[in-house]
Parts: C-alpha cells; structure tokens; sequence
C-alpha cells in the first residue's frame, strides 16, 4: 500500500484469495485422453508451481519461510508456502505439512476427464492467505497469464478489523468494489465476467468464461485440417457446454 494507515497497534486484517482455473481440451480416444493427463501432468509439476508461487510471493512483497512440495501418482501435485512479511532464514523441510508463522501460499492441481465423451479437464486452485497490508489481488494478471484459462473462478474476503490511532475500528483498509479493479482490460476484454459480492461483509466473487474458442488450441495431438466441418462445430459445442456447465456450477444439459 503507497499511503500506509495510521494505527494504533498491529494491522490484524486478514485476507484470503481464492483462484481457480479450468482448461478444456478435445481428445477424441482414451488412449489421447490419457496422454494429455500425462501431458499436463508433467507440464505442471511442482517445480514449475513453486517458481509460479514463488512469484506471487514476491509480488506481495512478501518473504518465504519454508516450501513443501508434492508430485502424486497417478497424476496431481500440491505446493505449500509459508511466508512472512519480514524476512527470515528460510526452513529446511521435507514434510507435507508445517508450522505457519503469518500467511501461505498453496497450489493444487486436478487433471480429469469425462468417463462419456472425448472431453478432458485440468483444473488449477490456488489459496493465498496473508495478514496485515499485504494484499494478494495485484498476483491476479499473472496468475491468469501462467496458465491456459478457460473458465476462472475468484473469491475475496477480508476478515477481522483493526484499529486507528483515535480507536475507530477499519473491517477493511483498501477500497474495492470488485475483484475485476484488480485485471488488466486487455484480460477483461476476453472473457465474460460475472460479479456475486456481499459488500457489507467484504467478501467479492467473481467469475469468468473465455468469449471466443479457437478449436485447434482446444485439439491434442490432432489437426483441425484433418476434420471435415461438420465434426469441428459437433467438437465446439461440446467444449462450450462443458464450458458453461463448469462456469455457470451447475449441470445444465
């Protein structure tokens, strides 16, 4: 924050950024199915999440403490974060779980497909939680640009007050009338965005479905040009029901 407020004693808000992600994709046999789970597997491994969380950590302008990573079998990874505001000797730790000493970072990662259809999903949750003037919603450019985001889902909340130097309590310390402040209108201009905000009580949600489908972004390990034109429209409408059905949280065909 540029204008720091005058408190009487430590900011104690808090606040949480939920983030989520789904990328769809078009794989018409099982055996292509389970190649790209691979794919996106290894693309997403927990090196490259903790050099994405890593980024977001320092972007918050916050300091890391400890890392714990994860890669599972037969395919997923996790990574966890621990950070503080001031700076300390980083922790050597090899378990899942540790000690947090203000705020972390995680990441999950859930790729998935359809049992019925040729239709495969990678989904993506990152939670990040910090404490005091820290604020995780200047990550929200990045973290849309390092991954493919198809349909995005974001939620904010800000808990706990604090006090001024005459005792006024603040239940929030920056002004926000939606998550979308916070994106690039480049990003906006992309996607449709819808807004569910309970102001009173701070809490800001906000989702998003990508506007246009470039089929051959959406195809693995198959060419348009190998389609006749009737199969492509039959594969661009199943990617933009399973689209709609992911974005709107609810089975709709």
């Amino acid at each position: 924050m540029e204008n720091k407020l005058k408190l009487y004693g430590f900011n104690n808000l808090t606040k949480s950024l939920s983030f989520n992600i789904y990328d769809v994709c078009y794989a018409k046999s099982e055996r292509e199915q389970r190649d790209y789970i691979a794919y996106i597997d290894e693309q997403y491994n927990s090196d490259r999440l903790v050099n994405i969380l890593g980024m977001v950590t320092e972007m918050i302008g916050a300091h890391v403490i400890s890392i714990s990573k994860q890669d599972y079998d037969p395919q997923g990874a996790s990574v966890t974060i621990l950070i503080a505001e001031e700076s300390k000797e980083p922790i050597a730790t090899d378990t899942v779980v540790a000690h947090l000493d203000k705020s972390h970072v995680t990441v999950h990662t859930y790729p998935e497909y359809h049992p019925d259809s040729s239709i495969a999903t990678f989904r993506v949750d990152i939670d990040v939680a910090t404490c005091g003037e820290i604020t995780p919603l200047r990550t929200l450019d990045y973290l849309i640009g390092s991954f493919d985001s198809d349909i995005i889902t974001m939620d904010y909340r800000v808990r706990g007050f604090t006090r001024e130097l005459d005792g006024h309590k603040l239940f929030i310390d920056h002004k926000i009338t939606s998550i979308q402040d916070y994106i690039d209108e480049s990003i906006l201009e992309r996607y449709d965005a819808v807004d569910v905000n309970i102001y009173h009580s701070n809490i800001f949600h906000t989702k998003m479905l990508l506007k246009e489908i470039d089929l051959q972004n959406y195809l693995f390990k198959t060419d348009i040009y190998e389609l006749p034109p009737k199969t492509r429209l039959e594969i661009t409408n199943s990617l933009r029901r399973e689209m709609i059905e992911i974005f709107s949280g609810q089975n709709v065909y």
